[in-house]
């Protein structure tokens, strides 16, 4: 799939509250929107439908039986109208006002609580970033708070997921909490009782307190462990891996700068100096996070996002989560 956000009519299928995303692209609110808000700034008030699939034409004789086209039902019939995929009878699409809908279920009804939402590609994967009440505060004035991210998919590949994602308040760093641990992430797929798996996903959402504590105890721990040289080198290259081809000295040195630019961020890193925090385990590992979110790239600017939650940049934070939290747990032994 494309990894750019969707644009129409010139306008990016995004919005955002507060401060501007790094591509600079989407529609700005003052403040956090409630779901009607968000769904209108981010333009993703439209509708998919399946549409039955033919091999050719549409003619009766062609008509490829059991398989549909997944099509924006606001585009169907005009030229270049995109196929978001192809699926089975099976398939039960969400739309997007069911999944703001099913978030408002969680948080209440009519609160303002969306700090971005948007579709990438032609429009075939949308996501939705929602925060929590509450905070956590790991040592002082280092605050993290706690949000949950949707994505659906609209092109029949993927599930419905919904993510743990600290934002580390002090430099707006995405902790990338999508632990590959069980209930960590939650997914449901796209089948005839989709709605009535959302309702029962609903209630397992009750375990969100319980795994934001861990998290939450899983920093302070890492606030107590105090890093020295040896430590912190041993850290970044059990985060940052020796290629497995040695001989290719590009990779090589990306490694090498990888590790580098870490441990640059360690000690100058947003929020890092503070005084419970600097020299700590907690700033090694933010380092990681900073130099994820914010680091120069020759990425497409608006691959950004997916690169952070939900690629490559992903793997690498929740890796450097769990090095530092079984760093942590070696500490207290």
């Amino acid at each position: 799939m494309a990894h750019e956000l969707l644009i129409e009519d010139g306008e990016a299928a995004m919005f955002y509250a507060g401060t501007p995303p790094w591509h600079g692209l989407g529609t700005k609110l003052d403040h956090p929107a409630t779901a009607a808000e968000a769904i209108k700034a981010a333009n993703l008030d439209w509708t998919v439908q399946k549409i039955p699939a033919y091999a050719s034409d549409e003619r009766a004789s062609d008509r490829i039986h059991g398989e549909y086209a997944i099509v924006p039902a606001h585009k169907w019939g005009e030229p270049g109208c995109p196929v978001f995929g192809v699926v089975g009878e099976g398939y039960r699409p969400l739309q997007n006002v069911e999944a703001f809908d099913w978030f408002d279920g969680i948080v209440g009804e009519g609160a303002a609580i969306y700090h971005t939402a948007g579709a990438l590609g032609q429009g075939e994967r949308v996501w939705m970033l929602a925060k929590l009440p509450g905070c956590i505060q790991v040592a002082d004035e280092d605050i993290t708070d706690k949000y949950l991210l949707l994505s659906n998919s609209h092109d029949g590949l993927g599930s419905v997921q919904v993510r743990f994602t600290p934002v580390r308040v002090v430099c707006a760093n995405t902790l990338g909490q999508a632990l590959r641990e069980p209930g960590a992430t939650i997914r449901v797929a796209h089948t005839r009782d989709l709605k009535g798996r959302l309702a029962l996903a609903r209630q397992n959402l009750k375990i969100i307190d319980t795994r934001y504590q861990r998290i939450e105890a899983a920093f302070r721990e890492m606030v107590r462990v105090k890093m020295d040289r040896a430590r912190l080198m041993t850290y970044f290259g059990l985060v940052f891996p020796d290629p497995a081809d040695r001989e290719n000295a590009r990779a090589v040195e990306r490694v090498q700068k990888q590790r580098a630019r870490a441990a640059f961020l360690f000690e100058n890193g947003a929020g890092n100096r503070l005084r419970s925090v600097a020299g700590t385990l907690w700033a090694a590992y933010n380092g990681v996070a900073e130099l994820v979110d914010h680091a120069p790239t020759k990425r497409d600017e608006s691959a950004r996002l997916e690169h952070v939650w939900f690629g490559g940049g992903a793997s690498v934070k929740v890796r450097a989560y769990q090095i530092a939290t079984q760093i942590a747990a070696a500490g207290r032994a």
